[in-house]
């Protein structure tokens, strides 16, 4: 398996194997072994405060020297029926109730978002060398920035037309987000269908309309998978999944043993947890809401409305009632250490016959 590619040289790593940011999963220490085996590993901030962004990216610094990834949401605040918000509230207060958690109602008048916007000072000062975003583009002022402190941009894309758009805003990388990929999809173009393309159907697509290099994600779990995409022509891979039964994953025990149990056809993608499309393990919370026959808020509305719960159930290890973002290809997740796992995947992949 020849690793060296124009990629690879770009992001200064040794394997073109990305660890995916996963928030509420992902951690420092993740991160950290990713970088120190010599892939990309990939740090989410999405939506997080200026500080804790800092703190976060200072943690993962004192664990590796190697270059590592941040992650953003590039999404702005929609807007919303305050009417869909409030019965969404009453529906999750007596659903509550019902299945013995606890939930305290949001005032809707004091919600408070953090930009993206707010984090780029944050990024640059700490001299981050990538950048990955998701949920949309950076706006214009902001991609100037990171251009003239010389960062490596990484856009995702879920459709031919939304690699196209980012190519044009500047991005150095576009990820290929196929509809296996578990967690949010990065969809951002609202006059046109969610897109549902399969990861192997849309590299392909997407390197004969760009000349960016094309990292493909989605569905990719081990050494076959991986050299499929790359003889497909994608330059690296993004790999989430795998990593979320690791030993320095924040997912609940429960959650940990739902994926090594798990089928292909246990995923669903919903809006029920954030409000935005997302593939997760189907659970009860997920059902009880798309039965509902609510409106549901868009992302982040619903985000927020739904978190003091999702916490409760995580402390309590419930995944009946917390998002189980998991890809299709989620099943036989090992409950090792990150590296173990990255050497894993590097071993699988050189093991394969060259032809």
């Amino acid at each position: 398996m020849e690793w060296k590619n124009e990629l690879a040289a770009l992001l200064k790593i040794t394997y073109p194997v990305i660890q995916a940011p996963m928030l509420g999963v992902t951690t420092p220490e993740m991160v950290a072994a990713v970088a120190e085996r010599g892939g990309l590993g990939s740090l989410p901030v999405g939506g997080l405060s200026p500080d804790r962004t800092r703190e976060l990216i200072r943690k993962t610094k004192s664990l590796t020297e190697k270059p590592f990834a941040v992650n953003l949401f590039t999404n702005d605040v929609p807007e919303y029926s305050r009417e869909d918000a409030e019965a969404m509230q009453d529906f999750l207060e007596k659903f509550s109730e019902e299945n013995q958690l606890v939930f305290e109602r949001q005032s809707l008048d004091t919600l408070r978002f953090y930009s993206y916007r707010e984090q780029v000072e944050v990024l640059t000062s700490e001299n981050i060398p990538m950048v990955s975003f998701t949920f949309g583009i950076p706006d214009d002022d902001s991609i100037a920035v990171f251009k003239q402190h010389g960062i490596t941009l990484i856009g995702t894309a879920t459709s031919v037309r939304e690699a196209v758009m980012l190519e044009k805003a500047g991005a150095d990388a576009v990820v290929a987000q196929g509809i296996e990929a578990g967690g949010h999809r990065g969809s951002f173009l609202d006059d046109e269908p969610l897109p549902q393309v399969g990861t192997f159907v849309l590299v392909p697509e997407m390197i004969s309309r760009i000349g960016k290099p094309v990292i493909a994600a989605g569905g990719i779990k081990d050494g076959i998978t991986i050299k499929a995409a790359f003889q497909l022509g994608a330059q690296a891979v993004q790999i989430g999944t795998a990593f979320i039964t690791s030993n320095e994953s924040l997912a609940i025990p429960s959650y940990k043993t739902a994926l090594q149990r798990a089928q292909v056809t246990d995923s669903a993608v919903t809006r029920a947890f954030s409000g935005r499309w997302a593939r997760g393990l189907r659970n009860q919370f997920m059902d009880a809401i798309e039965e509902s026959g609510l409106n549901i808020p868009p992302y982040p509305i619903q985000n927020v409305l739904t978190a003091g719960l999702r916490s409760k159930a995580q402390q309590a290890d419930r995944k009946e009632f917390t998002n189980l973002w998991a890809g299709q290809a989620s099943g036989g997740g090992e409950v090792r250490s990150s590296a173990e796992i990255f050497a894993r995947l590097i071993a699988e992949t050189e093991a394969l016959p060259l032809n």
